[in-house]
């Protein structure tokens, strides 16, 4: 297994502390692995395997463990006898009903260290999670960042790191693409297989969705519009002139359910001089370009929005809240906060024409606070920055070069 040191980092740091360690993120993102690289990291300390107990809600092994009863006569009956303190793994916890009432009886122990993963957004929603308010620290996992992607790469072959951009631009982020050749055939027959399982087992079959052939189309709608803005509303318009009709809301539903799954990360817009956020016009990036691909196939001519879904991701890697900015009648890629920290970032593939400068470059002169302003390109040669605006090359950002 591939170490993830950043969240592994994360996790350690609340290891043995009186909280309960949620770590959710969409499917295949490496969530499992981690568990397994915590517990390892546990064995290596001299905890007795009897002390650990991991319970993988995706293996049959575990196929009896349908509600909050049978996980707790389980974990009861596995630690019985057993002295001092015990650490309890539960993955893809939301496979079992009402598991918040045993987790929280669990921790009420207070000899029993608790992780679990989920892969739904909405694990820690319920009114049955309060029971768990305070008690928690939720850990969210992305796909491969591009610096983590070279490093799973460089252990099956040596490319220079533009080369192992364009695979990262083709075929995502995921983990597990590194136990295969990087050829289109292999790797989107195995991103299409997560895609389906994605939309059957957790969209589609989670929320009781009917109209699957409606939930496809809006999928390939947003999956295909990365990087733009639109509204329920413009999404239901465009449908019904696919003679698909639909209302607005079972739009926001569909969105909602998409949403929770982490396959797709809803951004909303900050409007800098009302300083309030808007309800309407929205973007959404995936959570791995991957699949987008493996989808609609590669192509070119869209890698504005592609680039502008990898900044998104590393971001949020990073632990920014992210939002859109709107300035007038113009648009800021992004708006990047963390604690009392403050970003405001554009991204163009390649700054090719005057045009191009004063667009990228303009919006963010119009904004007069003290914050850091950054223009992110795939440009390789930059003059001086402007006007106080950073010029930053795509790769330095996503390889920790160039610090915003």
């Amino acid at each position: 297994m591939y170490k993830r040191n950043l969240y592994q980092k994360q996790i350690s740091s609340y290891l043995n502390k009186p909280v309960i360690k949620v770590i959710t993120g969409m499917r295949r993102v490496g969530k499992s692995c981690l568990l397994k690289l915590v517990i390892e990291d546990l064995i290596d300390n001299a905890i007795g395997k009897n002390r650990i107990l991991y319970i993988n809600k995706e293996s049959l092994e575990f196929d009896f463990i349908v509600n909050y009863k049978d996980l707790y006569d389980y974990v009861e009956t596995k630690f019985k006898n057993i002295q001092g303190q015990k650490y309890l793994f539960i993955d893809e916890i939301q496979e079992i009903d009402l598991w918040e009432k045993a987790v929280n009886s669990f921790f009420s122990q207070q000899d029993i260290d608790i992780f679990i993963t989920g892969s739904n957004a909405k694990l820690l929603s319920s009114e049955l999670a309060t029971l768990l308010s305070g008690r928690y620290v939720e850990i969210e996992v992305y796909s491969l960042g591009f610096k983590e992607f070279i490093e799973f790469r460089q252990k099956k072959e040596n490319s220079n790191n533009v080369e192992h951009f364009k695979n990262y631009l083709q075929f995502g982020g995921l983990p597990a693409l590194h136990a295969f050749d990087l050829n289109e055939e292999t790797i989107f027959q195995y991103l299409n297989s997560i895609y389906d399982t994605i939309i059957l087992k957790d969209v589609i079959k989670r929320n009781s969705v009917r109209n699957v052939s409606l939930l496809e189309n809006l999928t390939k709608y947003i999956f295909d519009n990365i990087g733009n803005i639109f509204s329920a509303k413009k999404i239901a318009d465009f449908l019904k002139s696919q003679n698909l009709k639909v209302g607005v809301e079972t739009i926001q539903n569909y969105l909602s359910y998409l949403a929770s799954t982490f396959v797709i990360h809803k951004v909303p817009r900050y409007d800098i001089k009302g300083k309030r956020l808007l309800e309407l016009h929205e973007k959404y990036y995936l959570g791995d370009i991957g699949l987008r691909h493996a989808l609609l196939g590669f192509r070119e001519s869209d890698i504005s929005g592609i680039l502008e879904n990898i900044v998104f991701l590393e971001l949020k890697r990073k632990g920014y809240s992210v939002h859109l900015g709107k300035m007038g009648t113009k648009e800021i890629d992004f708006i990047a906060t963390k604690e009392n920290k403050k970003i405001y970032i554009q991204v163009s593939y390649l700054l090719s024409s005057k045009e191009t400068i004063n667009r990228e470059f303009s919006v963010l002169q119009q904004i007069k606070d003290n914050y850091p302003k950054y223009v992110i390109t795939m440009d390789t040669v930059f003059g001086n920055d402007f006007e106080g605006i950073k010029r930053v090359n795509l790769l330095d950002f996503l390889l920790g070069d160039k610090r915003l």
